[in-house]
């Protein structure tokens, strides 16, 4: 193993140790943990993914893209709590701090930690450019299915008609849809997306989909969320790792 290796696999068992304990941090310490450890486990999974941009790209390009995701993350989530456009009717709550224009600060930053790992999953599947935004956005959009039910139901964000999937208008996924398929577009016009390591990015994408489907099913009482997100999201992982 290399440095990188040795690095990255460090960083990966942090974060996975600190999502792990999360049930633990609110059975000790009570409900308002959650924030809390929700925000430490964020921040861990970005510096892998960030120490992995970091090293393939350079810092240059690597800040260059993660400005990108960021500022448009930031932007559509902005436009998106003030207006219902394009993922209907929502605001966040005062749970997660701080806050920019009333989307909190970690939310485009959750968007960077995982949007690198849609990109290595979608140059697996295809290799057509077309399909690979588009690929990209699905890979992206499928965690979402567990994400926002597990958000709603720890009180991050609310929607104004919680109705469609356990809660959540189908619009959402329609939103993120587009809206990771343009930062992809966008990030693909500035830098080539196609030398990214596929191993450690691939694996934060398999851990993700592991805590989710464990954590929403034995957890935190969200068993229709888990068997969907599961069951999507490991679709979308195994055609990935069949397609090399």
């Amino acid at each position: 193993m290399t440095q990188f290796d040795y690095m990255i696999t460090a960083l990966l068992i942090v974060w996975t140790l600190a999502m792990i304990s999360l049930p633990i941090q609110k059975w000790i310490l009570g409900e308002n943990a959650l924030a809390t450890g929700i925000s430490i486990g964020v921040l861990l999974q970005l510096m892998a993914v960030w120490a992995i941009l970091v090293w393939t790209w350079g810092l240059k390009r690597a800040a260059l893209v993660s400005g990108v995701i960021i500022l448009f993350a930031w932007a559509v989530e902005y436009v998106g709590h003030t207006t219902g456009f394009p993922f209907g009717a929502y605001t966040y709550t005062d749970r997660l701090q701080p806050q920019i224009g009333g989307v909190p600060v970690l939310i485009p930053l959750a968007w960077l930690m995982m949007l690198p790992s849609a990109w290595v999953i979608a140059r697996r599947i295809t290799r057509n450019p077309v399909g690979f935004v588009l690929v990209s956005a699905l890979a992206f959009t499928v965690w979402d299915l567990f994400l926002d039910p597990q958000m709603v139901g720890w009180n991050l964000w609310v929607w104004e008609q919680p109705v469609g999937y356990f809660g959540i208008p189908w619009l959402n996924f329609v939103g993120w849809w587009i809206a990771s398929a343009v930062i992809t577009l966008i990030s693909r016009r500035l830098i080539t997306l196609s030398d990214l390591p596929s191993r450690p990015l691939i694996a934060i994408y398999a851990i993700t989909w592991a805590l989710e489907t464990i954590g929403l099913l034995c957890f935190w009482g969200l068993a229709g969320p888990a068997l969907v997100g599961g069951a999507a999201m490991g679709l979308v992982l195994l055609a990935a790792v069949r397609k090399r």
